[in-house]
């Protein structure tokens, strides 16, 4: 039987995290934030309208946009190249691990070949980015485009792995090159859209995007989760995915 995966108590000494755990929890464990930042960032977590937002549009949207998930997943199906989902290991809130769901938009064993093309990267930092990625397959270019590759994780979100608005869910090698103060953006649950998405979705920024993740732990509220959640239908509707 597989273990729990690994608990983080944010504001200890003291870690939860097994020894074998690695050493990015160790410093999730360590790192600090302002006290009125970690107020904020608890009461975003744990704030009952905010779930209950989750849970009524994503299973809203999850309805409604049936048939075109089962569409979607024929069109990938008949590719007959691969799996219909990409299934992907993520860091959530507190350091928890969790599998992500995406509709499979890039070749069979993309990750295999990003080495390739690290020198390609569009993108500073820890980020990755290069335009027209050779791995994207034809019909990933406009899943990629109008961002219908991200509707499986209204099923992570359902099941509180995600919420709708947050950081989005960074790899496990990715948290392992954070400084301690990049560790705020994993203080809340992670989101399929957020400020990077409406703001500076093309920005090539780490900076920039931490310091957006940082601002929405830092200034969480309902109202702003609705906005970003407006602003989202229209740079979806608008195509700027790449």
């Amino acid at each position: 039987m597989d273990s729990a995966p690994p608990t983080v108590n944010f504001h200890s000494a003291r870690s939860t995290v097994e020894p074998a755990a690695g050493a990015w929890q160790s410093a999730l464990c360590s790192s600090t934030m302002p006290a009125a930042s970690s107020a904020l960032a608890r009461r975003c977590r744990s704030h009952p309208f905010k779930r209950l937002l989750d849970i009524c549009v994503s299973l809203t949207l999850l309805i409604v946009l049936l048939p075109l998930l089962v569409l979607l997943a024929l069109l990938l199906w008949a590719q007959n190249d691969g799996p219909v989902l990409y299934v992907s290991q993520r860091i959530g809130r507190n350091g928890r691990p969790f599998t992500m769901y995406k509709f499979r938009s890039m070749v069979v064993g993309a990750e295999l070949l990003k080495h390739r093309l690290n020198q390609r990267n569009e993108r500073a930092e820890i980020l990755f980015k290069i335009a027209n990625d050779p791995r994207t397959t034809r019909i990933g270019r406009v899943l990629r485009k109008y961002s219908l590759d991200e509707i499986p994780q209204l099923i992570n979100v359902l099941r509180g792995d995600m919420s709708l608005v947050g950081p989005r869910p960074p790899l496990a090698c990715e948290v392992e090159q954070y400084s301690p103060h990049q560790f705020i953006r994993l203080e809340v649950l992670p989101g399929i859209t957020g400020l990077w998405q409406i703001n500076a979705r093309r920005s090539s920024s780490f900076h920039d995007y931490i310091s957006l993740d940082a601002a929405y732990v830092q200034n969480w509220c309902l109202w702003l989760d609705l906005k970003i959640l407006w602003r989202t239908v229209g740079v979806v509707l608008s195509g700027t995915g790449d």
